[in-house]
């Protein structure tokens, strides 16, 4: 490795849940944070929030405000999202929470419909932010 080459730095914040495995909550890397995926965990019980997907979605998104403002960063430098929905029926639901915190800002965006997830979460949020 090129000794002038900068080394990824691991970034976390009490205010999101803890990582519930082998990985960080965020790695920066040069000028790029990436955001490991975001469940609707409460970040003070680290238990599942209880409620619908907009419920869950505004948790998520609080949980991903948490680790991008512990980055010194925000919603208006993410660069791309990945959301992993159970149900695709939720697209609406989760689109209507999402719009809120990207009001101008249009990341790109994935969505993906998956079997499960940690925990029996209804969905998971990923981010790609510029720092």
């Amino acid at each position: 490795m090129d000794s002038c080459m900068k080394k990824p730095e691991i970034l976390s914040t009490d205010r999101a849940p803890s990582a519930i495995g082998p990985y960080s909550q965020a790695v920066k890397f040069g000028n790029i944070l990436f955001c490991s995926g975001q469940i609707p965990l409460d970040p003070d019980s680290g238990e599942m929030v209880v409620g619908d997907i907009k419920i869950q979605t505004e948790r998520v998104m609080k949980n991903i405000a948490a680790v991008l403002s512990a980055a010194e960063t925000g919603f208006d430098n993410v660069i791309k999202t990945t959301i992993f929905l159970i149900d695709m029926a939720d697209f609406a639901s989760v689109n209507e929470v999402y719009g809120i915190y990207f009001p101008g800002h249009k990341p790109a965006r994935s969505t993906v419909a998956v079997k499960t997830l940690p925990r029996n979460a209804l969905l998971e949020i990923e981010v790609v932010a510029a720092v």
